[in-house]
């Protein structure tokens, strides 16, 4: 891919930094919403709170995840970066995808699953909606912290292409 022009890649980063700081946000909103209705002693509060769950997860969460991941990949293979050059960079592409693939496959239909009983009437005694959150927020200040220190040397590869165009 070809690199990005000086103010693209500046305006990819901005985007991908304020939805990527967004995602993290809106999964503290999600985590502090699952403590409210888990731990509330009100059928009525637990109902709201796993309500507003279900809003943030229908029409926030996927489209902020996939923003973050598809702005991340265009930086890393848009910028001397790259995808496979540092392992930091490695190590976030992972992770984004995983927590993508969480939160579309798992997240969502729990909270679904809770908004479904709460508006029953049922207590709910999911505590998996309590872990997800609470995980997901650690992953996501662990990859803010890897993509404000960039720990770790290059990877194999990008050894390889550096010593490249050193001798070049």
């Amino acid at each position: 891919m070809p690199q990005l022009s000086r103010p693209a890649r500046r305006a990819v980063l901005v985007v991908h930094v304020a939805v990527s700081v967004s995602w993290l946000g809106l999964t503290l909103g999600l985590l502090a919403l699952s403590i409210t209705g888990y731990t509330t002693a009100s059928p009525d509060m637990a109902a709201v709170a796993y309500r507003a769950m279900k809003i943030f997860s229908d029409w926030l969460v996927l489209p902020v995840a996939l923003i973050s991941l598809v702005s991340g990949l265009v930086l890393a293979l848009g910028t001397p970066w790259g995808l496979a050059r540092h392992h930091w960079v490695h190590v976030k592409f992972w992770l984004t995808l995983v927590t993508v693939l969480l939160s579309v496959f798992s997240l969502r239909p729990g909270i679904d699953h809770l908004a479904a009983q709460a508006a029953a009437g049922a207590p709910a005694t999911d505590v998996g909606l309590l872990v997800a959150p609470s995980v997901a927020t650690a992953t996501y200040v662990f990859i803010t912290a890897v993509s404000v220190l960039k720990p770790w040397g290059p990877t194999k590869r990008g050894s390889r292409l550096r010593r490249r165009a050193q001798s070049a």
